[in-house]
């Protein structure tokens, strides 16, 4: 098939690579010149593992090009998809003037039945939208299918979970556009489930709002463990051992960050309340999970009081492993705060200090190592569970630091062990350990 995939993010881009990947012919379209140029010379505008190797493939056997010109794009295929950001605004509305815009250049280009599929998340309701302005910027009328199709993917893992995906959501208003979706992911073999539009559209919603919740109520749950002496671990691993409970998302941390789960979670509270309804247990979701960066902070300041000109390495960057995505982040809520009380910040990460040091205020200052990181630190503090940490030569840590103090935001060793070796560490949802 020929396919345009509009947008050239995380999700835009793996769903072009895999498509190609298929045997299809796909055009990747964006409004950036900068970065298609980036894209045609083989540089990636993120960080995803296996996406650079996919891409270079593809485009070498002719199956996957770039663009910037969406109309001679729209006209060459049978499927559009709508892969562009949807912002969350102050109120949690969701920014839709990227998707209005590219609707109208389809409806503006298009020349013959074409299937419209949005794979952007969005709030219910917006495949009509879409419908309604693709139908008044058409040229000349022309019949089209409006189509959702939600993503799930994970940074970090984008390309396993687009090529082997839980279920596939397609809501469509008719069978036989259903089919075309059906026929286009036939070769991957995976589940795949009929909605109509507004289903579909409130599936991916439901979904990241659910495993929202599973996080903050552990994130609460671990509050009330370190009050109690008890270890959250311990009590997950209890929990997750219920098939009705499950251990995913049962980790306690620093809280969801990153560009799906605060927005979508925003989002769906803001359209409940459109429709009439205060959807009072997600807010309480949110609220628990803005709470988690202040909270940990605490910890840091209590232990380390005063912050003025301490030093502390920060290790960890990228809102999540495997991605250079600093959106959202927690990295920069906790360096922010540790800064404002007086610290000062020796940060490291895997990938992402390109990322963070657009956004992060110039007195941090970036390491090439963990251990150059901690040279001389009186804290040490965990905020991206990057395997590289797990992994640390933790004697040659704590002998680099001037106080060997960690505070890990993401449970990433164990307090026993971390006592064996000299550390005072303090973790989440856990009793805080001194050396032996």
């Amino acid at each position: 098939m020929n396919i345009c995939v509009v947008g050239t993010g995380y999700v835009g881009l793996v769903t072009g690579a895999v498509f190609a990947d298929l045997g299809n012919e796909v055009l990747c379209v964006d409004n950036q010149p900068d970065k298609i140029a980036a894209l045609q010379a083989g540089r990636m505008p993120i960080y995803e593992p296996g996406l650079e190797e996919m891409v270079a493939r593809n485009v070498a056997d002719g199956r996957l090009r770039f663009t910037t010109d969406l109309a001679a794009a729209v006209k060459r295929s049978h499927i559009v998809f709508i892969t562009v950001a949807t912002p969350a605004g102050s109120d949690g509305q969701t920014d839709l003037t990227a998707v209005e815009q590219v609707a109208r250049g389809i409806g503006q280009a298009m020349e013959r039945h074409t299937v419209i599929v949005n794979k952007s998340t969005v709030p219910v309701g917006t495949g009509e939208f879409v419908r309604d302005v693709i139908e008044r910027h058409q040229a000349k009328p022309v019949p089209f299918d409006v189509v959702s199709n939600p993503e799930f993917l994970r940074e970090g893992s984008a390309i396993e979970d687009t090529l082997r995906p839980d279920r596939i959501v397609i809501g469509a208003a008719n069978q036989q556009v259903a089919m075309t979706l059906l026929e286009l992911y036939a070769p991957l073999e995976r589940p795949m489930i009929i909605t109509d539009v507004p289903s579909a559209e409130m599936i991916k919603y439901a979904s990241n709002a659910f495993l929202a919740a599973k996080i903050s109520f552990v994130n609460a749950i671990a509050n009330i463990c370190e009050q109690a002496g008890a270890d959250v671990g311990q009590v997950t691993k209890g929990m997750g051992l219920d098939a009705r409970i499950g251990p995913a998302f049962l980790q306690a941390g620093l809280g969801f960050g990153g560009s799906c789960f605060p927005k979508d979670t925003e989002s769906l509270v803001h359209t409940a309340a459109v429709l009439g309804y205060d959807f009072r247990l997600l807010k309480a979701v949110v609220v628990v999970n803005r709470e988690r960066v202040a909270l940990f902070v605490g910890t840091i300041r209590k232990t380390l009081d005063p912050l003025d000109d301490k030093i502390l390495a920060v290790l960890g960057l990228a809102f999540k492993p495997n991605t250079d995505d600093i959106r959202e982040a927690k990295s920069i809520e906790v360096i922010e705060r540790l800064l404002a009380l007086g610290a000062r910040i020796r940060a490291y990460d895997p990938v992402a200090v390109a990322n963070a040091k657009k956004v992060l205020p110039p007195t941090v200052i970036y390491c090439d190592s963990p251990y150059e990181a901690a040279a001389g630190a009186d804290g040490l503090v965990l905020v991206t569970e990057w395997n590289e940490f797990k992994f640390l030569n933790l004697e040659r840590v704590r002998g680099l630091m001037r106080r060997p103090v960690v505070f890990d935001g993401r449970n990433a060793w164990e307090p026993e062990r971390m006592r064996r070796l000299g550390f005072e560490y303090y973790s989440i949802g856990r009793k805080p350990v001194s050396p032996a």
